[in-house]
């Protein structure tokens, strides 16, 4: 069998449905989404959480405010910067009395960080947003750079925050896109995940508070299956607002709408929408050997490959076809568990991921050493034997 000193080989992955992190693809809005279900939001993006593929999308680009889903970024802002949840912490003078929804802090109360998060997020207060913001930021402004610089880092980048809880500010706005990107991170928090998913909180008798009951506004966590979250907001300017997301089938979806007056029922009907068209499609297995086989010797052996990691992607029953996998592998030696290449994984023709290739066994001899050959011939007699 000829050997050639090149390796490459595209490969075609027909899957069968029922088979079927980070960054991805940075153009990932580019790839085709299923006719999205009318929406009369102004804008709306729903996206799968771990692949950040968009499944439905309106106007997802547009500069937005957007009242107090804002609150998705301070709490996980919050989180990620205090050490420990349960200190106690004193109420800022400026955080009492906020306008907007209240917890209704008062002067000298002491609390603790986790019930104001309980109180940001439940309730919807802007106190408690503010007294967050004083405590781990030094001040509003502070804890506004704080969450400017989380929503960049992560990607979020037609997003700013002038507050920490979405009162109209013309510095303050975002995308539907940035907000679902944001709540896709914020969902990889267990701690934040457990909160926005908690249908009633009680926060406990203070120094100079009784208790205090909280009832989450989304109502969708008790009338959605698989709802897990997240906020409500509303302002005169921003309209009715509401991030919400749904775990079901090993897929979790975020649905963004801005300026949505049926906001709950619009959202119901996307992320139904969203679990029925797509399924989570594990394309990679790492605890199986990828099924192609490359040459090492006709008489004496092949060398089989695989990767150190799973790789999901959502995808319609259309979308099958639009998969292909271009495999490079190159060796001087080939121990057991031996790096010698990568796999990319292709859709659509744009690059979803690159993963690395790993020896399943060892290989003594080589045809050549500088380069191991793929035999096209050989992977056609497996699709036959099959």
């Amino acid at each position: 069998m000829k050997i050639k000193k090149i390796l490459f080989l595209f490969l075609t992955l027909i899957l069968c449905f029922s088979a079927l992190s980070v960054p991805l693809i940075k153009n990932a809005k580019s790839i085709n989404v299923v006719n999205a279900v009318s929406s009369s939001a102004k804008a709306m993006c729903v996206l799968e959480k771990d692949s950040k593929r968009i499944l439905f999308s309106k106007n997802e680009n547009e500069k937005l405010p957007m009242a107090s889903t804002t609150k998705v970024v301070t709490a996980i802002t919050a989180i990620n910067n205090c050490q420990n949840l349960d200190e106690y912490i004193q109420v800022d003078d400026e955080a009492v009395g906020v306008e907007g929804t209240s917890i209704y802090l008062r002067k000298g109360e002491t609390i603790k960080v986790r019930d104001l998060l309980y109180g940001l997020m439940l309730r919807s207060g802007n106190d408690a947003a503010t007294a967050l913001a004083c405590h781990i930021g030094g001040s509003v402004k502070g804890f506004a750079n704080m969450m400017n610089n989380l929503a960049s880092n992560i990607g979020a980048i037609n997003s700013h925050f002038a507050n920490p809880h979405g009162l109209d500010n013309p510095e303050h706005y975002t995308t539907a896109y940035d907000l679902a990107l944001i709540t896709s991170y914020a969902l990889n928090n267990p701690i934040f995940k457990e909160i926005v998913s908690t249908k009633k909180y009680t926060i406990p008798q203070t120094n100079v508070s009784e208790k205090r009951y909280l009832t989450n506004k989304n109502r969708l966590l008790s009338s959605l299956e698989g709802c897990c979250g997240v906020k409500t907001g509303f302002t005169s300017k921003a309209g009715r607002c509401l991030v919400s997301a749904t775990e079901r089938n090993n897929m979790t979806v975020v649905c963004v709408v801005l300026n949505c007056g049926p906001m709950f029922e619009e959202s119901s009907a996307l992320l139904n929408e969203s679990n029925y068209n797509y399924k989570n499609v594990k394309i990679i297995d790492k605890n199986q050997e990828i099924y192609n086989e490359y040459i090492i010797d006709e008489k004496e052996g092949r060398l089989y490959l695989y990767t150190d990691e799973d790789f999901y992607y959502p995808l319609t029953k259309n979308e099958y076809k639009d998969l292909k996998l271009l495999c490079n592998v190159k060796l001087d030696n080939a121990e057991k568990g031996d790096e010698v290449g990568e796999i990319q994984i292709f859709f659509q023709e744009h690059l979803l991921k690159k993963l690395k290739l790993f020896t399943m066994n060892k290989i003594d001899k080589l045809i050549d050493s500088k380069t191991l050959s793929i035999s096209e011939v050989l992977w056609e007699e497996k699709i036959n034997e099959n």
